[in-house]
């Protein structure tokens, strides 16, 4: 792969300039098993697709191995953002970085499609739920009328 520099935290806490490397997709898949556990975490929002080697750490996730393992060799993010990481499970992940996710034109593309969907589908969920608030409402309004008219 191509050796890009990026700062990483050394054993001390320092900032240090370390060479990591860039995988393709078809790279981390090869590293799916409980021997050799590889996760891509990341998108445009958190800077980017990562590639993790979590292998040492499966046995410490507080979750268990198997849910990581699910997911090994493959694009984790989404199922790592919708469980609600803390600021502390973030640094943890940050210590087991082997490099970033080298992406086609055409996956680049295929991501941000993702993601606005994704983003689309969040606000027509809240704008559901802004309905279902508002037609409760009207129908309280109503029977609390009829309820007033017939005392």
């Amino acid at each position: 792969g191509v050796i890009l520099c990026i700062y990483k935290l050394d054993a001390a806490g320092c900032r240090s300039e370390a060479a990591v490397y860039e995988f393709t997709a078809a790279d981390v898949a090869k590293h799916n098993t409980a021997e050799d556990c590889w996760l891509i975490i990341g998108n445009e929002n958190t800077g980017g697709a990562k590639v993790y080697d979590v292998t040492s750490y499966l046995d410490d996730h507080p979750g268990g191995a198997e849910v990581m393992l699910d997911v090994g060799g493959k694009d984790a993010d989404e199922f790592f953002e919708d469980i609600g990481h803390s600021n502390d499970a973030r640094e943890e992940l940050a210590k087991h970085v082997v490099g970033v996710l080298k992406l086609t034109e055409e996956e680049k593309e295929k991501r941000r499609l993702a993601a606005e969907k994704k983003s689309g589908a969040d606000s027509g969920g809240m704008s559901m739920i802004a309905v279902l608030v508002a037609a409760a409402g009207i129908g309280y309004y109503f029977y609390k009328q009829k309820v007033d008219s017939s005392e």
